[in-house]
């Protein structure tokens, strides 16, 4: 079936359908990793977004089982498809792949989630940096209205209801905020013998006894985030050690008092280049975000610890004597490189000092 894909300029892309004949509106951004749409399209920091994806082929490797371990499926980041909407150049129809037990196509129509392939995504992409990112819509039979996903509290939407435990055997507490979590920031913590508390975004847990504080990733404008960046200022007030994974990031520099504004099309890939400030490394990272801390903004008492190679905007913050520190990007990766998995080991170590 040809649908088409509308940009809020008036532009429009057509396509043919291989995903539920659904019509919906979000923000479209561009991801350029090559592999990982697996681990994309199951992260909640995607919620509300028509995502298109930059390398040509998409598909030919199918989607896992649910297999789970520790009460986490071992494939996904999150329990559901979590985009808007799939936008490729060539959909590969078949699975061939020893784990894949259905085709792309099958998930996407199995949670709801329109997908369109044979679209220009090099001509779609090079608008989106000419132009910045735009509010997009995949219609069908019947037109929709255009909608900014910035201008609700996504958070509220991806956290959970309830807290669950992980690993209660584990040697040491971490509560983890969930904005919209990446459960290999989970699996991460877990694999360190931690004992893991999953809260709401919202969740009140001072009366409890813990070793430290871990801000999740997630959705959308930090701003919105109010209650959530009210709980981080009590954690720094305290002196708890707390750590920030992408909009956790953002969160604990508005916690601290520095301001964060809209990136022009934002990170999203499997390969950002990051410096290690005072220091000759640089770190391949993972990343997923349209926001950024104004390096400017933040406190005496703060100060920028990475910064992105391509553009120098921020990707990490720590203070600089007490146990609070935050990254832009994600260490966890899942998709991406390792190289920065490091940094789980120097929050735990924070915590038993």
């Amino acid at each position: 079936m040809k649908i088409s894909l509308q940009l809020e300029d008036g532009s429009e892309y057509e396509g043919l359908s291989f995903g539920a004949e659904k019509s919906v509106s979000g923000e479209v951004v561009f991801n350029t990793g090559m592999v990982g749409y697996v681990e994309s399209l199951s992260d909640p920091s995607y919620t509300g977004q028509i995502l298109a994806l930059t390398y040509p082929m998409i598909g030919n490797y199918g989607v896992p089982g649910r297999t789970r371990s520790g009460n986490l499926p071992l494939h996904y980041e999150s329990d559901n498809v979590r985009i808007a909407g799939l936008i490729v150049a060539d959909y590969s129809p078949g699975k061939e792949h020893w784990q894949a037990v259905k085709t792309l196509s099958d998930w996407l129509k199995e949670e709801n989630r329109p997908a369109l392939t044979a679209i220009d995504t090099r001509a779609l992409t090079k608008k989106l940096r000419e132009k910045g990112t735009m509010l997009g819509k995949i219609v069908f039979d019947s037109d929709i209205d255009f909608l900014d996903p910035n201008t609700v509290d996504l958070v509220k939407k991806v956290t959970i209801g309830e807290p669950v435990l992980y690993n209660e055997s584990g040697d040491r507490t971490i509560i983890v905020i969930d904005c919209g979590v990446k459960f290999n920031i989970l699996r991460n913590l877990i694999k360190r013998n931690c004992r893991v508390l999953r809260v709401p975004c919202d969740y009140d847990f001072f009366s409890l006894e813990f070793d430290g504080v871990l801000v999740s990733n997630g959705p959308g404008n930090p701003e919105m985030c109010r209650e959530t960046i009210g709980i981080v200022k009590k954690c720094l007030g305290d002196g708890i050690p707390t750590f920030g994974i992408c909009l956790g990031n953002q969160i604990m520099a508005l916690a601290a008092g520095a301001e964060t504004y809209k990136l022009k099309y934002g990170h999203r890939s499997q390969n950002q280049p990051c410096l290690e400030l005072g220091t000759k490394r640089c770190y391949i990272t993972s990343q997923n975000h349209g926001y950024a801390i104004a390096d400017s903004t933040l406190p005496e008492e703060w100060e920028t610890w990475f910064s992105n190679a391509n553009d120098k905007t921020n990707e990490g913050i720590k203070h600089r004597s007490r146990p609070f520190m935050a990254v832009q990007f994600h260490p966890e990766n899942s998709p991406g490189p390792a190289d920065s998995e490091f940094l789980f080991d120097l929050f735990l170590k924070m915590t038993s000092e």
